[in-house]
């Protein structure tokens, strides 16, 4: 049995009456921010996201240049206008003194078919190069969104579950120190509840400040269009589930990544076709009238240039070289594809079974372990050491369970984006 003298007594209700009131307010305040801020679904995220993103801004800023590089390829050169004028002095006998002379002339600069057709289709293949480009931007969006929406419903989860946990830990804080005050209870018991209170406010301010993280990355993917006080509200799909292994792999030659590659290759080689055809690229037509003092002149001529010394070698050559690299990328997005698909499948099929193992028998275990060590403690069978480690036992149990679902998510997130392919629709 252990005595304590009536001014240590005051002192220890008032520290948890002071404690009690910080634990209350902070709660009240958490509660009014989440209940005044504006909230927002998935599919509202998803749609504010595509329309204001950055990334997406700059990838329709880049098809709108390759669709202008077009008009571009199209275009004919502007002529050539000349007039000159000047003094005519004769040198034979017979000449009648000073005169002056002019002449003028106008000049055409035009590209063999071959050449313009070569330009127009560099031209039109960047701007499928471009196209493809939004979607694999849009995609990439879509799904960084969405895994950061669920990474916060998670950590709200998480938070619910630390908030929960500091509650009960200051009730059974009270409850020690209540035990302890009359004598049933040694003091180390109120020390051990006191530190498990401490540890809870901890871990219940650090899961605030995880959400504000979470909050404060997506919105910095959505953009000024979501307040900096914002509340979500759905659940994780968990009644989602990917198709088999086989048909995932019958999707990667389709995936976006792989189609704007392609793409870029067709460009590649048709700009090789180019650099080949620019070692002739045209003629010039000219058109002129000159007039000497004593004789009127209209020429009507063609400039062919002549590739003699510059045979674009260099060019060719690179634009060569630059085919080579477009289809090893292509070889080594394949590759890498396949790979990463492969490890997120069977980061998914363990995630899968860990989610299924909580569901099934985890978390019920965890609960019935704890509802023993309470009614042991509550007949004074166990101590107070006993039931805490119950509860963190159980604590622990719900994060790692969240934790699953998140990953079970998240995996089938990463192979979307690696598709450029829906797999999780996003529903209101």
């Amino acid at each position: 049995m252990h005595s304590f003298s009536a001014s240590e007594r005051l002192k220890s209700s008032k520290k948890g009456c002071l404690t009690s009131v910080i634990f209350l307010l902070s709660g009240l305040m958490f509660s009014h921010t989440a209940n005044s801020a504006q909230s927002f679904t998935l599919e509202q995220i998803v749609r504010i996201a595509t329309e204001q993103n950055p990334s997406i801004n700059i990838s329709k800023a880049r098809e709108d240049a390759a669709t202008a590089s077009v008009i571009t390829a199209s275009t004919y050169a502007n002529p050539q206008f000349e007039i000159g004028a000047g003094p005519s002095n004769y040198i034979t006998p017979g000449g009648q003194g000073n005169k002056r002379n002019w002449g003028v002339a106008i000049s055409q600069p035009l590209d063999f078919p071959s050449v313009r057709n070569a330009k127009r289709e560099v031209a039109e293949k960047n701007v499928e190069v471009a196209t493809l480009g939004i979607e694999l931007t849009k995609m990439d969006v879509r799904t960084r969104v969405k895994s950061s929406f669920y990474d916060v419903l998670q950590r709200q989860a998480v938070l619910e579950i630390a908030e929960a946990d500091r509650n009960l830990l200051k009730d059974i804080r009270e409850r020690v120190k209540l035990r302890v005050d009359v004598g049933e209870s040694p003091k180390y018991e109120l020390i051990k509840a006191d530190t498990e209170a401490l540890a809870a406010e901890r871990d219940f301010q650090a899961a605030r400040v995880r959400v504000v993280e979470a909050k404060a990355y997506l919105r910095g993917l959505i953009g000024a269009a979501v307040p900096e006080d914002y509340h979500l509200s759905g659940g994780l799909p968990l009644s989602s589930s990917l198709p088999s292994i086989d048909e995932i792999r019958d999707l990667i030659n389709d995936a976006v990544q792989l189609r704007q590659i392609r793409a870029a290759i067709k460009t590649s080689e048709a700009n090789l076709r180019l650099q080949e055809q620019l070692r002739n690229p045209g003629l010039t037509v000219r058109a002129g009238i000159e007039q000497d003092p004593d004789l009127r002149q209209l020429r009507l001529g063609i400039l062919i240039p002549l590739p003699v010394w510059d045979q674009r070698s260099g060019p060719i050559a690179q634009a060569a070289a630059e085919v080579r690299e477009v289809n090893a990328v292509l070889n080594e997005r394949e590759l890498a594809i396949k790979r990463d698909i492969e490890s997120a499948y069977q980061r998914y099929l363990i995630a899968q079974q860990q989610v299924t193992a909580f569901e099934q028998g985890l978390l019920s275990q965890a609960e019935s372990v704890l509802k023993v060590a309470e009614a042991a403690y509550r007949f004074g069978e166990r101590g107070i050491l006993d039931y805490l480690d119950a509860q963190r036992t159980k604590r622990v149990v719900r994060k790692d369970y969240l934790s699953a679902r998140y990953e079970y998510i998240n995996t089938m997130l990463e192979i979307e984006r690696l598709l450029g392919h829906e797999l999780l629709e996003v529903k209101s």
